[in-house]
């Protein structure tokens, strides 16, 4: 009976989450002049295929027509066993909504990665944290099949306390609490 109970409690938290990507909310009032800078990210959720692993910062800049960049390094290990620190770069396409861009990869990168993916935003403070998201392919019922997602500090040590709480909130609105794994950063790419 116990157990009966366990799943339908289960089944009740899953069916009431909505996990339709077109229902995913967003940073509201986003500003990306506040965003850009470093960021470091301290966990993330891979897509399927290749991806950066670790020491991962990224730099967004915002020039002067208001064309938001990024340069982005981190470790990466390819033909299974080949390890170097990749860099990557990308220009981001606005969209009616703020927060939410198209990513376009260049150079190595866009060898490394599909080349043309979403970048919401989904939340941040602008001086501590920043979630993004972005669902590379959506099922029939309009969820993710293929998402990623990162966990960003401005401080390569992580997150404060007060952070974790709005962070672990946003995970589960995301439909993806528990898929999330630690980026460490040891140094890997500070040479490169």
């Amino acid at each position: 009976m116990i157990r009966i109970l366990a799943a339908l409690c289960f089944l009740g938290i899953c069916l009431g989450q909505d996990c339709v990507v077109s229902n995913i909310k967003v940073m509201q009032d986003f500003d990306k002049f506040r965003y850009a800078g470093t960021w470091y990210a301290v966990a993330k959720k891979d897509p399927e295929g290749l991806f950066l692993l670790d020491n991962i910062a990224a730099h967004f800049t915002i020039d002067e027509y208001g064309k938001m960049t990024a340069a982005a390094k981190g470790r990466v290990i390819i033909l299974n066993n080949w390890e170097l620190c990749a860099q990557m770069f990308g220009t981001f396409e606005d969209t009616d909504d703020p927060a939410k861009f198209k990513m376009k990869y260049w150079g190595a990168a866009s060898y490394l990665q599909n080349g043309y993916d979403d970048h919401w935003v989904i939340d941040t403070d602008y001086d501590n944290y920043a979630i993004t998201y972005s669902c590379r392919q959506e099922d029939i019922d309009g969820t993710c099949l293929d998402s990623y997602s990162f966990i960003f500090s401005r401080h390569a040590t992580g997150l404060r306390p007060e952070d974790q709480k709005i962070v672990h909130q946003k995970k589960q609105e995301l439909c993806l609490l528990g898929k999330y794994r630690r980026v460490a950063h040891t140094g890997y790419c500070d040479s490169s």
